[in-house]
């Protein structure tokens, strides 16, 4: 049928199937600027238009719907590659992070200042409600609407959309536009999905019905005959072999415990089946045509259900490894039906009785420590499973060029992805290349190897080009989630609340699969033990196999339960002991020179070393927060806040900490070129996942040698272009990457200055690069652009480069401390956020109104963690909310009316200009600060997260 419309300004007349949606059209046309977050469900808000000038979600219309009227895209605000005043205003606001929200919030302010150019806070709120976005916490929305109205009425308009530091320096610490910030706003093609060709073929995969179940018998014949169909993978014809899917470094500290199709199903989604199809449709008929007969078994369906006696096995295949030997007493010998498990070297593990890995460790004597106590406390805490819900989900495309295989990815880890798909696929590693697009969101859920590994065997094998995306049931069922962990807390303390043990005990669900599953579960005590100084503390770490969901990598890493845990125990041991909170936490933590000895026994998979601290802004931002809240006052009012008697006000405030990378164990590396004209090209391993990585080695790169940011283009993440990089986790970014940047850009400084010495007849001593990109001595002068002519032009001299490494034993934490202010209707168990404050040390923050973007959209995850968001399954282990209508993540509504974060920077000696990581820290301390404060207002203690009105009215006995 033909549809006729004007589109952009422009007549158009499309030929489009019936039941064709506005939003498949026009992707189909090559307006990949409307994103599919939500497959449908009209939820998300990510790929809407402007229909007649009102904002629509084109998935929930038919093509149809288009005849006679104006549509409008984002496209028609970037015409000839200009920008619009609301796409500058989301820009200087630094709004633009992962970016694939950000056409859908272009038009949804281009429509609310149309009709109010001078909106309120509750108008922006209201245009901004149907549009979700993980990354920016929605505050700096508000600024980027304010700005947009103002430039309305003065294009000149300019506003500061941080703080600034490091005056001495002319781009660190000072706003300047994010790299990629103006093509995201335009909506320009930087995704997988946005480089996916015409004829590509459609991959799918069926899923597992039952959560555990052994594949009795798989028909795929009549599958494979049907019309255009390429290729049906199962169990019996794809690669026999174990791996893991984690993207961490090799040897992993992940079990090999994975087959691409396994041979016994262990949660529903596992892969059973999949189809390679030129089309989708062929592809869904051909799914529908494979027959499956299961034997059922009973589900392992939480920790109590792995720990128990007699227990399901949820693998029971032979277990080795390839160094050293299998804990004494553990069980080796497996069911000859189930896949084998393979440790790359001992975690204390116990495969056939569910146990996955296990440490324990610690410093002094606990018996004495409990001994000397005045007050001993005991407290059991449990954070359930969250989603990491990136609004793009796990999508790759992968082709052969050359003879070669190249994956489109949207992945943290680029390098580990090119290790790991080579040896699944058995070819060598310089038969792959991975290039990492812009990502929609990674959150860690990324780190892993989710959908690369079968679409790159595809097109090995067949030659075709495969494009594999999740659909969002998929993305929740089958991704990755927040290890569900049982904290038990022992403290014992003196009477003036010097603590004398600590003692935790943590209990992890890892899921069907082995990714991460000690590491996480660590992360957890190391990120929340060294906040305390003690000399007498302890952990036992044990992570169980279940039949639910993969968990893995997200934000934090662990560390945001281990914070709940530690944090709120420390407020119940204040309550004991009688003392406030905040009071309690001054006494025992760490501060400027501490020694914290716990570090020994905290290695990452090699033994430890204490270490001794140097400055710390703890105090400082402690006293900030005191301040803020009126700490020392009275708690303000239901009537204050303008609620009714029903509801009463809590307060609440926590210490936070991070790490920045892996010290000696992760490595990152860059090179940096000098162009003929002057201008620098940087070729980064980092993988900048929309945190604006790329602007920190950008920035790296024309700090050093005397540029402008124009100056400077990055290219990132390819494994055949750029150097090799860990990839982006542990808060490694800025601190790893950044810092071979730093090197890099150094590094070519003192060639050039090198080379300018030898045609100005200088010592190299009497040179220096002034701003812009001029080398001046005593007596003469020379630019970078003729001295990178005269390098490449024949003159004696070769082309100009910088290369960096960076590894490094040092450890730099950032810590932080968070306070909320919140409501909890008694009647009903209700919680109001009415006010969160952040107070985070970053070191120098390299690009500061993006690390408070980051900081607001951290904390809003962990808010929504806090309070609402949890996978659900039920009695078989299905997953019950699978989709953005039943598993709420956090709209613009949920934001607090007074959200602050506040940049206090203690600079790194070792940290690039002194920075340190900011992109995980800000998730750790919104629930342990929301369980105090709900303390505060009603008495009870929460201790399982979320904090639903059931369980809160369950904590106060209501229930």
């Amino acid at each position: 049928m033909k549809v006729n419309f004007t589109l952009n300004g422009r007549a158009v007349a499309w030929n489009v199937e019936p039941g064709t949606t506005l939003l498949e059209a026009l992707r189909a046309k090559g307006i990949v600027s409307v994103r599919n977050g939500c497959d449908g469900e009209g939820s998300c808000g990510l790929c809407a238009v402007l229909l007649d000038g009102k904002q629509v979600n084109s998935c929930q219309l038919l093509a149809a719907q288009a005849q006679g009227r104006a549509v409008l895209t984002v496209d028609h605000f970037s015409k000839d590659r200009g920008l619009s005043v609301v796409q500058q205003a989301l820009i200087d606001a630094a709004c633009v992070q992962c970016g694939y929200c950000t056409p859908a919030v272009t038009l949804a302010l281009h429509e609310l200042l149309e009709r109010s150019p001078e909106p309120s806070h509750d108008e922006v709120r209201d245009a901004l409600s149907g549009t979700l976005c993980r990354c920016t916490g929605y505050e700096q929305f508000y600024n980027a609407a304010r700005i947009a109205s103002k430039r309305l009425k003065d294009p000149s308009y300019a506003e500061a959309a941080a703080p600034e530091f490091r005056p001495d320096l002319r781009h660190v610490g000072k706003d300047r536009e994010k790299v990629d910030a103006a093509a995201l706003a335009r909506g320009e093609r930087a995704f997988v999905e946005d480089r996916v060709p015409a004829d590509a073929c459609h991959l799918l995969v069926l899923g597992s019905p039952h959560a555990h179940a052994f594949i009795k018998k798989i028909d795929i014949s009549k599958a494979e005959a049907m019309p255009g169909v390429v290729k049906v993978l199962c169990k019996d014809n794809c690669p026999d072999l174990v791996y893991t899917t984690a993207g961490q470094g090799f040897p992993e500290p992940s079990p090999h415990d994975q087959r691409m199709f396994p041979r016994k199903l262990r949660y529903v989604g596992d892969r059973v089946a999949a189809v390679l199809a030129e089309s989708l449709e062929e592809a869904r008929a051909a799914l529908a045509a494979i027959t499956v007969e299961y034997e059922i078994l009973k589900p392992v369906l939480s920790i109590a259900d792995a720990k128990a006696p007699g227990a399901p096995i949820v693998h029971h295949g032979d277990v080795s490894y390839v160094v050293g030997e299998p804990p004494a007493g553990s069980s080796v010998k497996g069911d000859g039906r189930d896949d084998p498990i393979i440790y790359q070297f001992p975690l204390h593990a116990d495969p056939h009785r569910n146990l996955a890995a296990s440490v324990s460790d610690g410093i002094g004597d606990m018996d004495q420590g409990f001994a000397a106590a005045d007050v001993v406390i005991e407290r059991r805490y449990k954070g359930n499973r969250v989603q990491c819900t990136p609004m793009e989900p796990h999508v790759a495309y992968a082709k052969i060029d050359g003879g070669r295989l190249v994956i489109h990815a949207s992945t943290q880890v680029p390098w580990h992805v090119r290790r790991i798909v080579s040896r699944v696929i058995g070819i060598s590693e310089n038969k792959v290349r991975i290039i990492k697009e812009r990502m929609g969101g990674g959150f860690g859920a990324k780190q892993d190897i989710v959908v690369e590994d079968l679409a790159g065997y595809l097109a090995w094998t067949t030659g075709k080009g495969v494009f594999y995306r999740y659909d969002r049931r998929e993305e929740f069922a089958a991704s990755r989630t927040r290890h569900g962990m049982e904290i038990t807390v022992k403290l014992g303390a003196k009477k003036d609340g010097t603590l004398t043990a600590i003692l935790m005990r943590l209990d992890a669900d890892t899921g069907p699969y082995g990714q991460h599953c000690l590491t996480v579960p660590m992360n957890a005590i190391s990120k929340s033990l060294p906040l305390l100084l003690c000399d007498n503390a302890r952990f036992e770490v044990k992570s169980y196999y279940t039949n639910l969901s993969p968990a893995g990598a997200y934000q934090g890493y662990g560390a945001p339960k281990g914070s709940f845990a530690l944090q709120t125990a420390l407020a119940e041991l204040a309550a004991e002991l009688g003392m406030d909170q905040l009071e309690l936490i001054e006494k025992n933590r760490v501060r400027s020179g501490s020694r914290i000895e716990i570090l020994r026994s905290l290695g990452e998979g090699r033994p430890g070393s204490p270490v001794t601290l140097g400055e710390c802004g703890l105090g400082d931002m402690l006293e900030r927060g005191k301040t803020a809240f009126a700490w020392d006052k009275a708690k303000p009012s239901a009537k204050d806040a303008g609620l009714s008697e029903d509801w009463k006000i809590g307060r609440g405030g926590v210490i936070i900490q991070q790490g920045s990378g892996l010290p000696g164990l992760d490595a990152a590396n860059a090179e940096i070129r000098l162009l003929a004209d002057g201008t620098l090209l940087m070729l980064s391993g980092g993988a900048d996942l929309g945190t604006g990585l790329d602007t920190v080695t950008a920035k790296a790169a024309a700090e050093i040698m005397g540029l402008d940011m124009a100056d400077v283009s990055v290219i990132s993440g390819d494994t055949d272009i750029t150097p090799f990089d860990k990839g982006a986790y542990a808060s490694s970014g800025t601190y790893f990457s950044g810092n071979a940047a730093v090197r890099a850009a150094e590094d070519l400084r003192d060639k050039c200055l090198a080379v300018a010495s030898g045609i100005l007849g200088e010592a190299v001593k009497d040179l220096k690069i002034a701003h812009r990109g001029l080398i001046k001595g005593k007596r003469g002068e020379i630019s970078l652009a003729k001295l990178a002519h005269l390098a490449i032009q024949g003159e004696g001299h070769h082309e100009l480069s910088g290369h960096g490494n960076f590894k490094t034993d040092h450890a730099a934490f950032p810590y932080g401390a968070h306070f909320a202010q919140l409501a909890v209707n008694e009647r009903t168990g209700e919680v109001k956020l009415l006010r969160f404050h952040a107070y985070q040390d970053c070191g120098t923050p390299i690009n500061p109104a993006l690390a408070m973007g980051q900081i607001y959209g951290g904390v809003m995850k962990a808010v929504g963690h806090s309070l609402y968001e949890e996978l659900l399954f039920d009695d078989e282990g299905r997953p019950l909310n699978t989709n953005f209508l039943d598993y709420k993540i956090p709209s613009v509504f949920e934001l607090p009316d007074d959200f602050r974060v506040e940049l206090v920077p203690v600079a790194d000696e070792v940290g690039p200009f002194g920075g340190k990581s900011v992109s995980e820290i800000a998730l750790n301390g919104a629930a342990p600060a929301i369980a105090i404060a709900i303390h505060d207002a009603v008495g009870a203690w929460c201790r399982e997260w979320p904090f639903t009105p059931e369980r809160v009215l369950r904590a106060m006995g209501r229930l």
